[in-house]
């Protein structure tokens, strides 16, 4: 029972793989899912076997990259950092870093960066990944607001604005990055423009 187990979380991990990079290739409506069962060298009913539709996929693909994102931050923050500015500058850096290993996120980056657009059949969705995407400025939020304790900022600092900031700064730091992986270099560029940015909060 456990390798049956074992073996169907495989299955929908080669499913999930297969689709990240066919959407982020050609977009969501162009692709289809015999692509997506012959990328992952399954059957289409081993595809419908643990997803409805299309769309299903693509919710499962924003949900394994939001929710490990989520619960990565929440776990940091439980951290009793006596900086917590820094302490977000070096979870920053950690999750851009991580992405020179992890080809899947990125192809998955780039389709909810870059490709995502929420016409059609992905309309219904907007709603839902705006609501995700306000929980993880809230979270943000919790490290603004610890900095203000902490003394590393103004006690009139807006925390709601600097997490907002944040996500603008990080998404123009990953459109740049996916648009050019090759040439982009994170491990060279990204500790000097996170810096860039938690320098000019400093009160000090």
């Amino acid at each position: 029972m456990r390798r049956k187990k074992e073996d169907a979380e495989q299955t929908r991990q080669n499913i999930l793989k297969a689709a990240a990079k066919i959407f982020s290739d050609k977009g969501f409506a162009r692709s289809t899912l015999d692509e997506i069962a012959k990328a992952a060298k399954v059957t289409r009913g081993a595809i419908y076997w643990h997803f409805e539709n299309k769309t299903e996929i693509y919710k499962a693909l924003h949900e394994d990259l939001h929710r490990p994102f989520i619960d990565m931050m929440f776990e940091d923050l439980e951290n009793d950092h006596p900086a917590p500015l820094m302490q977000l500058r070096e979870f920053t850096i950690k999750i851009l870093l991580d992405l020179e290993n992890d080809e899947q996120k990125r192809q998955s980056l780039t389709l909810f960066l870059m490709r995502n657009n929420y016409t059609g059949e992905l309309a219904h969705l907007k709603e839902g990944h705006l609501a995700k995407k306000a929980e993880s400025q809230n979270a943000l939020a919790q490290y603004f607001l610890k900095a203000k304790a902490s003394g590393e900022l103004s006690k009139n600092a807006d925390h709601d604005f600097l997490a907002e900031a944040w996500g603008c700064y990080i998404r123009g730091i990953l459109f740049e990055y996916l648009s050019d992986t090759e040439n982009f270099m994170l491990s060279e560029k990204v500790p000097k423009l996170i810096d860039m940015f938690f320098n000019m909060l400093h009160t000090k």
